[in-house]
Order: structure tokens, then C-alpha cells, then sequence
């Protein structure tokens, strides 16, 4: 059952241009940020909402939580209009953008705790049974009496997540939220949002440059650009057309007979040899029994691009 509908959804922005020397007036531009996006997301989904910057993909989740009024178009999320039935609408979502804060900046996180508690109402043995399951996954035991100034990067962005989620909304919109996050606060946020999404059936929307994090969350990607929808499935299937190139590693036990095709790219490295070559003119297949007809292998890695280049790939190709 859907329960996020948008159609033909339009926002165009008036920007200002530089005002021109020996002109008293500045000169308007207007930037089409989103040109009749249309698409659906069922209860319970987690979907990657990608595209490079400027696509239109946080107007869109400006929109979607009802802080933004479209040009034109229609929004259903969960029965409502976002932008004509806030009061209603915004006790069913939240929402956590990676560079801002709901938090009070002065105060202990739990007095924040307590203010949003209030101001959605939440009943005090329904609060405090959230909180603790929260703190638990999140680990935030220890931060509680802790003003949000005096936390880092990645224990305010699991504060953050705990806000959002104290009300137990039906819908999670999340906007670049692991910008700026080491490796371990980055794996841990992910589990989070796993566990949370399969535990409680919550409708999760990701909004990110980390593909890592979409590989890791999402089954379904959505790809904008020029405030257009490009793309909408997996990401495998995204990136298999990108994937024109692959590495391989590979030691031997003795120097090898080796003769490679034309187009394969050999280096020969302290720990053995790297190979390059495209798929679609050397089947992987084939290269493999070349190499082991070469000699004893010891080791062998294959792998593909890393995620990060095809996604590059791909924005060059669609001029994004």
C-alpha cells in the first residue's frame, strides 16, 4: 500500500543575480528546482533518494514534511496534504537534516527530550519506555545530562535520531544524515536504521551522497536530476551499466608465462599484479582461465568499481 503519492510535482525559486555595474536594479533568475516529479513509496519501504547537488532532492523532502508549498502538483502522505495539514501531518513524520538541529544547543539532551515530549504530547509512560529503548540502541545512556554543545559530530547526530523518533512516527525523512561521520559512528547509525525500519515498520526516506549508505539501507534508489526523475529500482541494476571496468589482484608462487589479450591493463606491484580490464570486451570468465593457465595462483581478488566512481560515471553521462 503506497503511502507516500506525489505527482507532477513542480517548485521554481526567484534568485537574485549580482547586480551589474551601473545598474540600480538586480536582474532575477529563476531556477526550475523540481519539473513534474511523480512517484510512490509504500509503508514500511527505506529508499535512497540520490542525485548530485542542486538536483531538487531537498526541496522535495521540504515539501514532503510540509515545510515547503509547491508550485503546482498534488502530495499524499499517509492520507494528507503536507503543506495544508501540518498540525496533523508532522505527529506522523520526522525528520533529521545532517546540517541542522532540533535540539536546544545550551541545554542536556534530556531536557530537549522532555520539551518534545510536551510538544507532541506523548504520554509520560509511553515517553519513558521510548526514551530507554532509544538511549539503549543509540548509546546515549552516558549523554543524557550533557548540553548538545559539548557532544561530538557523531553523539549530536544519534541525539538527533533519538529526537526524531521519540513520537514514533510512521515516516523517517533523512537528509544527509551521516555527513561529516568516522567509519564506526557511520556503522552504527546504519544498524540503527535497520533495526528500527524492521522492528517498527517505519517508512524511511534517504537523502545522501554516501552511497555506501544506500548500498548498505536501501532496496530501492531513486535518482533526480535537473529537478527530473532519472531512475527509480535497484541499485545493482542502476550501476550494472556503469560497471565498465573491473580489477583484479593476483600473486603467483612463481613468475608467471603470462599473455594477456590487447585492452587488459597489467602493473606489477610489491604484492603481485594489478589488472584492469572491460567486461563487455573480455569476458571475466575468460580472463580467469588465462590467468590460471599462467601458473600456480596463490591469491586471487576480483572486484568492481568502487560505487562512488560509477555513481560519478553515471552524473557524467546524464550531464548532471
Amino acid at each position: 500500500m503506497s503511502y507516500i503519492e506525489v505527482n507532477n510535482l513542480k517548485k521554481d525559486f526567484i534568485v537574485k543575480k549580482k547586480r551589474e555595474k551601473g545598474k540600480l536594479l538586480r536582474e532575477k533568475d529563476t531556477v526550475n528546482a523540481l519539473k513534474g516529479v511523480s512517484f510512490s513509496v509504500d509503508e514500511g519501504e527505506l529508499v535512497g533518494y540520490i542525485g548530485p547537488n542542486g538536483a531538487g532532492k531537498s526541496t522535495t523532502v521540504k515539501i514532503l514534511s510540509g515545510i515547503l508549498t509547491p508550485d503546482s502538483g498534488e502530495v499524499n502522505v499517509g492520507g494528507v496534504v503536507p503543506w495544508k495539514d501540518r498540525k496533523q501531518h508532522v505527529k506522523n513524520i520526522g525528520v533529521v537534516f545532517g546540517q541542522r538541529s532540533q535540539l536546544w544547543w545550551d541545554v542536556p539532551i534530556i531536557d530537549s527530550y522532555n520539551l518534545l515530549k510536551d510538544i507532541y504530547r506523548i504520554p509520560q509512560a509511553s515517553y519513558e519506555e521510548r526514551l530507554h529503548e532509544l538511549a539503549g540502541a543509540l548509546d546515549l545512556e552516558p549523554l543524557m545530562r550533557t548540553p548538545l554543545r559539548l557532544l561530538s559530530l557523531g553523539q549530536r547526530m544519534r541525539a538527533e535520531l533519538c529526537g526524531s523518533l521519540l513520537h514514533r512516527p510512521k515516516l523517517l525523512f533523512l537528509d544527509e544524515p551521516t555527513i561529516g561521520l568516522d567509519a564506526v559512528s557511520k556503522l552504527a547509525l546504519r544498524d540503527f536504521l535497520k533495526w528500527e525500519n524492521k522492528e517498527y515498520g517505519t517508512t524511511i526516506m534517504l537523502t545522501t551522497h554516501d552511497m555506501e549508505d544506500i548500498a548498505a539501507l536501501c532496496s530501492r534508489v531513486m535518482v533526480l536530476g535537473h529537478g527530473q526523475k532519472l531512475f527509480d529500482g535497484k541499485l545493482p541494476d542502476l550501476l550494472e551499466r556503469f560497471d565498465t571496468v573491473r580489477n583484479v589482484s593476483v600473486k603467483y608462487a612463481v613468475e608467471p608465462d603470462l599473455k594477456l589479450p590487447e585492452g587488459v591493463i597489467c602493473n606489477k606491484t610489491e604484492d603481485g599484479l594489478e589488472l584492469s580490464y572491460e567486461p563487455s570486451k573480455l569476458p571475466t570468465s575468460k580472463l580467469l582461465s588465462i590467468l590460471q593457465d599462467a601458473g600456480n595462483i596463490r591469491e586471487l581478488t576480483l572486484q568492481p568499481e568502487n560505487t562512488d566512481h560509477l555513481i560519478a560515471a553515471m552524473y557524467k553521462e546524464l550531464d548532471l
